[in-house]
This record gives C-alpha cells, structure tokens and sequence, in this order.
C-alpha cells in the first residue's frame, strides 16, 4: 500500500502541478477584468471581499452597485423597481463575476464580441444559491436566461415583445433553475455547504480570509474525481496508472508493485 502511495504521488507530481499553476491566481479575458489580479484599495460596497487580491478596478466596483451601469448597460427593474434584499445578491454575483481571481477552473472560452472568455458550471454552495432564490422569489421577470434575448433597441435592456413579467418563483421554480439558468449555466447549484472547500462562495468574511481560495486550488487538482481514485484500492499498477508513468518508474520502485 506504501507503494501505491508513492506511485499516486509521483503521478500528481509529473501530471496535475502544471494544470494546477495555470488555473489559480487568473483574470479572465472580459470587458472589464484586469489582466492580472492584485491588491485594489479602493473596491466599493460588497466588493470589498476582494480589497487584497482582485481582477476588478475601484471604477468597476462602484459600478456594479448602480441600477444601469455603464459595465453592460443593464437595467435590473425591467419589470419594476428589484427590492434591496434580491438586488444585493446581484451586486454580490457582479463583484464576484468581476473581482474573483479564482474562478480559474471555470474559465472556458467563448466568442462574443465583448469577451473572449467567461465562466461555466461554477459550484456555488448551498446557501448562497437558496438564499438568492428565498429573497428574489417574489420579484417579477420576463425573462429565464438573462444574457440573451432582450430588447435593446433604446440601448438598454427591455422585455422582449409578447413575454409577461412573472414572479421568480415562477420562472424558477427551484434555487437551482435560478443559479443554473439566469446567466446560461455559468453556476452549478450544489448541495455542499459553506465551509466545506467544496463550493465557491458569493459571500465571506475577509477578515478570516477567503474560502474560494482553496475551492479553486481543489478543482483545479481534478476535485472530487480526483480524491475518488485515489480512494479506490489500487489491485495492480497495470490497471491503475498509466503507462507512461511506469516507463519513468526506476526498477526499484517496480519491484515494489
């Protein structure tokens, strides 16, 4: 069993540090991201988390907290004025979209002709994903996917001709149909909870640092895949690693299979 454990770690050494660098620490290539994350003094309102690492400016910050910023010219109160409570679960979605430097795992390229690349099927935990939903279900939209579709024609978002404004809780019906289908599967609903490691999180505390940290660090490493095969009981190196490990393997090691 010893050896197995050497052979698991050598093979994480030789294929997964690479994958590992490449996905931690990034700003993806958007309309808005800086091109590398570092320290923003001056971040505003719930985009302070991200005050010592962040991919958004000071300037991006406060405009992610206006009704129709100047970011994408998007209207919240398309079927009415958004309560406090529901819109600060967008502004916290914005920032985190915006300032996050660890939403590399994510990252996959796209062609739009405001971004070469976006996010898909993030993880968010539980909480923040039912608490968006419980404080937004009694708002009214037009509109499931909220990145396409709309009317622009005055420049700004509208509810395209023949669609009705509905309550949330009516177009979604679930937390999942909201995290999942409001911005075209760009989060994943999850059952993991806040603190598990296991899921990203809208909302911390900076003082006791950030979660999303090890989050990114995790499934960049290959995540729960990953951890399952390196549970499973290894019957025979053969079955097991792959070929082109035992080629680089010294005898000595081989003997011990």
């Amino acid at each position: 069993m010893a050896a197995q454990w050497v052979l698991l770690g050598l093979w994480a050494a030789c294929v997964a540090s690479p994958g590992e660098a490449s996905l931690l620490n990034i700003c993806m290539d958007a309309k808005h991201h800086k091109a590398k994350p570092g320290p923003e003094g001056e971040l505003h309102g719930q985009c302070t988390p991200w005050k010592a690492n962040a991919c958004c400016t000071g300037n991006t910050s406060t405009e992610a907290h206006q009704d129709q910023s100047y970011l994408y010219r998007f209207n919240w109160n398309h079927c009415g004025v958004m309560p406090r409570k529901c819109k600060r679960h967008f502004i916290q979605d914005t920032c985190l979209y915006e300032c996050s430097p660890n939403l590399g795992p994510w990252i996959v390229k796209t062609d739009s002709s405001w971004r070469r690349e976006r996010i898909l099927h993030v993880p968010l935990c539980k909480e923040d994903c039912e608490e968006w939903w419980e404080d937004c279900k009694d708002y009214v939209t037009c509109k499931e996917n909220w990145h396409k579709g709309w009317n622009w024609a005055t420049g700004t978002n509208h509810c395209p001709w023949g669609t009705v404004c509905r309550p949330f809780k009516q177009v979604f019906p679930r937390a999942a149909d909201l995290c999942e289908k409001i911005w075209s599967d760009s989060y994943k609903y999850t059952t993991a909870p806040r603190g598990s490691g296991r899921c990203i999180q809208m909302w911390f505390n900076p003082a006791q640092g950030n979660p999303n940290v090890a989050v990114a660090k995790y499934y960049s490493w290959g995540g729960r895949a990953a951890a399952d095969m390196a549970k499973k009981p290894v019957v025979g190196a053969s079955s097991s690693l792959p070929a082109t490990l035992l080629i680089l393997l010294p005898p000595a090691l081989l003997a011990l299979i």
